[in-house]
């Protein structure tokens, strides 16, 4: 199997279960944004270990299932499965869960954190910041009603505040000297 298809060189690409889209249509930047928060938490897996590294994993299986969602037309909605291709209410249920486990293990800091504790912090923030702007994009395809149902944009929400105490767990009992703030 080739890994190029050649179909894609007019500048459109196609969608889960039939369609076509420009490659900057909302729906394909809000998708690849997705795909781009997944490879962040690929470069922070790989400077983690033990149970921090399980639950990045997790989160980068449940941003495939956002990605199918967000790129399958509105149509096609009715082949999605919850929690393969579709977010459902469970899975952004299950993270405010995580967050909370979270913050019982490592409370949060009171004050302004700058991203650099340490490798798998600062990875786990870019990863954050990413899927933020996942976020905004997925906004803009709820706006131009492309995203009838707001549990993609709810997860992504969700993910965002967890990536943030997973930073600030990864980076342990560091507490950042004034001149590292």
């Amino acid at each position: 199997m080739k890994v190029y298809t050649k179909r894609g060189d007019d500048g459109t690409t196609g969608l889960l279960y039939g369609g076509r889209v420009d490659k900057d249509d909302l729906r394909t930047t809000a998708y690849g944004t997705v795909d781009e928060a997944c490879s962040a938490l690929g470069l922070a897996r790989a400077e983690l270990d033990g149970h921090l590294h399980g639950l990045v994993l997790e989160v980068q299986r449940e941003l495939f299932v956002v990605g199918a969602q967000l790129a399958t037309l509105v149509e096609h909605w009715e082949r999605l499965e919850a929690g393969v291709s579709l977010v459902d209410d469970p899975m952004v249920d299950a993270l405010d869960a995580r967050i909370d486990a979270c913050v019982a293990r490592h409370p949060l800091p009171t004050t302004f954190v700058v991203p650099g504790g340490n490798r798998a912090a600062a990875a786990l923030d870019l990863a954050r910041a990413v899927c933020r702007r996942a976020e905004r994009h997925v906004v803009a395809m709820a706006r131009a009603g492309q995203l009838p149902d707001q549990a993609p944009l709810r997860y992504l929400n969700r993910c965002a505040d967890y990536l943030y105490v997973l930073a600030r767990e990864a980076e342990g009992e560091h507490v950042p000297s004034r001149d590292e703030r």
